[in-house]
């Protein structure tokens, strides 16, 4: 089967998110099931990129409205990833410091769209299945099945999968004229609230819609910012499928970027060295309970819960804890953050940025993970937390309440229901009175150890549903 996935991100050459973690792994292992694998993303200025060689593969131009551009199709050589990887330069739109966040993100990631489905129409072959991953790519389907010059790529089914829905890629219909001709009285399909809706669109004009985890599909029935009446619209196509980890790179026993590399078998002393360094570097007392927080500083992640929960914790045990925060997003969030700095210094450290060596050695040498997300579609840092023995501590929301049980539960974790200062601040008590049960703790730490989330499993549901949609096409 050849497989396509379209996506943002990808883990090693772009990444802001979980996003990326999926994109990068997947593929890697949909190929090892003896698939044909593509990914395509755009041609960034990344660190990645400017380190490998690409040959060019396809040269053109595209139209975005009234307005052509030229784009080149560029190929990683080596095809190191696991899969083949393509990249869409576009000058000017692309060749910049940042992923997001720019005015003209609409027109990139139009771009990007039209481009790669303007180099697929040049392909001998069409592809067996379509991957569309999060809005930058959610209309995708749309232009295949409706836009006159894409009538090769009809036929060809496409799966939307969903990280996040609070993105939806929103924009007015004076950019209509954007999307390369179509018949006009289709234009229903990519309306969502009087406005272009990327993500709406997607979900209406896939074959197939995935998120990335069961409970997740079940919540933004009810929850999913303003699309929860299309979601129960197509739960007959919907499946949540859990993400899983790349276990080759996230493995504690060959992880380059720990201090000290361990296995279940010696865990107790490798997390303690990696411990030790960690507490060397940020000024802390490796005797005691190091509870860490990992992710970007948004409400979503519960983060500004962060700068409160932390300073009453630190307070009400008398500063017999840890507390170390990696993390950047919200400046107002990062600036209390920091400021808790004066008040706890020696007990507490923070680290505004992002770091994926400094990330490893956070998982590896900490007690307990922090995750109090008011939203978690899936959520991968719990499941590296289990991996390296950490434990942690979760909202029961999304991918959270499906991958960690609390420990009173005779589960591998401890979990709280509500994103609030004192749901944390008492799950927190519960792990220092845990953290004085060494024979407990070490068992809940070598069961989380013990749990399989590879991508093996994962991969071949995501095979099982383009099996269906391919036959559906069929028939």
């Amino acid at each position: 089967m050849e497989i396509f996935h379209i996506g943002a991100e990808c883990y090693p050459v772009a990444k802001v998110g979980g996003l990326a973690d999926v994109v990068g792994a997947l593929p890697k292992y949909q190929n090892k099931a003896n698939h044909l694998v593509r990914v395509v993303l755009p041609h960034y200025e990344t660190k990645f990129v400017k380190e490998n060689e690409f040959n060019c593969v396809h040269s053109g131009f595209a139209k975005l409205g009234n307005f052509n551009f030229p784009f080149n199709v560029l190929k990683e050589k080596e095809d190191q990833l696991g899969y083949e990887l393509y990249l869409v330069q576009i000058p000017d739109l692309f060749d910049r410091e940042e992923i997001y966040g720019y005015e003209d993100d609409v027109e990139r990631f139009l771009s990007f769209q039209i481009a790669t489905l303007d180099w697929l129409m040049t392909r001998n072959n069409v592809p067996d299945v379509i991957n569309c991953h999060d809005h930058h790519t959610g209309l995708i389907p749309f232009m295949m099945f409706y836009c006159y010059k894409y009538l090769k790529l009809h036929d060809v089914p496409t799966v939307i999968t969903i990280h996040n829905s609070i993105y939806q890629g929103q924009f007015g219909f004076d950019k209509l004229f954007y999307l390369p001709e179509f018949d006009l009285s289709k234009a229903t399909y990519l309306e969502w609230g009087n406005r272009i809706n990327s993500l709406a669109t997607a979900i209406k004009c896939a074959s197939a819609v995935t998120t990335v985890s069961p409970n997740y599909l079940n919540e933004i029935n009810y929850s999913a910012y303003g699309l929860e009446p299309l979601f129960n619209l197509v739960r007959y196509k919907s499946k949540g499928i859990l993400n899983g980890i790349d276990m080759e790179v996230w493995n504690p026993e060959t992880d380059i970027m720990l201090a000290k590399n361990y296995s279940i078998k010696n865990f107790k002393k490798g997390k303690q060295d990696n411990k030790e360094k960690l507490c060397r570097q940020f000024d802390l007392d490796p005797t005691k309970p190091l509870f860490s927080f990992i992710g970007r500083l948004l409400e979503e992640k519960g983060a500004n819960l962060m700068p409160h929960a932390a300073a009453l914790a630190l307070s009400e045990n008398f500063k017999e804890i840890n507390i170390l925060v990696l993390g950047s997003g919200n400046t107002e969030i990062e600036n209390q953050l920091k400021h808790l700095l004066t008040s706890f210094n020696g007990n507490y450290n923070v680290f505004i940025g992002y770091s994926e060596e400094l990330a490893h050695q956070i998982y590896a040498g900490s007690d307990f993970l922090l995750m109090p997300s008011r939203v978690e579609p899936c959520g991968l840092n719990q499941m590296y937390a289990l991996r390296y023995g950490t434990i942690p501590i979760v909202r029961r929301t999304g991918g959270l309440k499906d991958t960690v049980i609390d420990f009173g539960d005779n589960g591998n974790g401890i979990c709280h229901d509500q994103a609030t200062v004192v749901d944390v601040c008492y799950s927190i008590q519960r792990a220092v009175n845990l953290y004085k049960d060494k024979k407990k703790i070490n068992d809940i730490q070598k069961s989380g150890m013990s749990i399989d989330h590879s991508w093996e499993s994962v991969c071949q549901e995501y095979i099982e549903t383009y099996n269906l949609i391919i036959n559906q096409n069929e028939t």
